[in-house]
């Protein structure tokens, strides 16, 4: 059985957000909503606001905003970031523009606070596994002798160095994939941007991860949680003013080989895809800092997520483990709502 298509799962989820944002008494001319694909998956932009002339100019600067980022960061299409693979692979320093510069900073700083679970110098790994395609074919997955071989090179964020708008690195087998953080990045780029020019009540959601601000009318947003284990959502909450909600899980990108599914977060310690976890959610102001981090915990699993997260400075977890029991920070079980399905529930605080 072949994974469902990246950008048909994003759908699925953006569909079950668009649900979750709709209400009763909502004026229809104040709910100003439209879509495009961007970043290999779907974005959703929602905008509160009467003024009709200022939601369109809005939408217009994150359609922008989003194309310019797909343009740069695309970790196997020709971009700006498949430039900078040639050269470390040369052995040569690759020009970054501003904003690139402060993507790896932020990519290097996530990496360091996760001890490098979060790792985006493994792009030669994830390749491996075929996830650098928009359509995995089900084929057998890679050889433990082929895995160990680019364990042994061991590359990480520590290879990589920034020396004004200068990168370099010594190590030729680093490859960046930033595919768990330039999501986050341009999303909050893109909220930045609106912000900016007088928006104050809006959804920016790229593929079921978003950050939001202000609120829909005379309430919070509300977002729901997809459910890892089945259709739907598994839970729902509230933004308060300004947050990034942001889930990794294993149902996102996959595919299957004699039955059994290998998804596409791979652990940097072992080769293989992540265990133990099913999905992560995390809330942050930071989008960029919540991207990076879901993966993060998602890599550490239900044992090692705790650590994890106060290293990372995130404080609203939401783990659900594969058994199906839930693991949440206190903050984070103050917040969320479940469905009439309750699963077990296990709250503690980050060591």
């Amino acid at each position: 059985m072949r994974g469902v298509r990246p950008v048909t799962r994003r759908l699925l989820a953006a569909l079950v957000l668009a649900a979750s944002l709709t209400g009763c008494g909502e004026a229809p001319d104040s709910l100003h909503k439209t879509q495009l694909l961007a970043m290999g998956t779907l974005i959703n932009i929602s905008i509160w606001t009467q003024d009709d002339a200022l939601a369109q100019r809005a939408i217009n600067a994150v359609t922008q905003e989003f194309t310019r980022d797909s343009e740069r960061w695309h970790a196997w299409k020709p971009s700006a970031l498949t430039k900078i693979n040639s050269a470390i692979a040369a052995g040569k320093p690759a020009a970054l523009d501003a904003q690139t510069r402060d993507l790896m900073v932020k990519a290097q700083a996530m990496a360091a606070a996760s001890d490098q679970l979060f790792n985006p110098a493994i792009g030669r790994l994830i390749a491996l596994w075929g996830f650098h395609s928009d359509d995995r074919p089900d084929d057998p997955p890679p050889g433990r002798a082929r895995i160990e071989a680019l364990l042994k090179e061991a590359p990480d964020m520590t290879d990589v160095h920034l020396d004004g708008d200068r990168l370099r690195s010594t190590n030729p087998n680093v490859q960046l994939d930033l595919g768990g953080i330039a999501k986050g990045y341009a999303v909050d780029l893109a909220v930045d941007r609106i912000r900016k020019m007088g928006v104050t009540d809006a959804i920016v959601d790229a593929g079921g991860d978003l950050r939001a601000i202000g609120r829909h009318g005379d309430r919070p947003w509300r977002i729901g949680i997809r459910n890892p284990k089945g259709p739907g959502v598994i839970a729902s909450l509230q933004t308060r003013g300004d947050e990034s909600i942001f889930t990794s899980g294993d149902y996102e990108r996959y595919f299957t080989y004699k039955g059994k599914r290998y998804h596409h977060i791979i652990d940097p310690r072992t080769g293989y895809p992540s265990v133990g976890a099913a999905s992560v959610t995390v809330i942050d102001r930071d989008a960029a800092k919540a991207d990076a981090a879901a993966t993060a915990l998602m890599i550490a699993g239900p044992k090692g997520w705790r650590r994890t997260a106060r290293a990372m400075g995130i404080t609203d977890v939401m783990l659900v483990a594969q058994s199906g029991t839930v693991y949440m920070t206190p903050s984070m079980a103050g917040r969320v709502e479940f469905e009439a399905q309750r699963p077990p529930r296990v709250i503690v605080n980050a060591p």
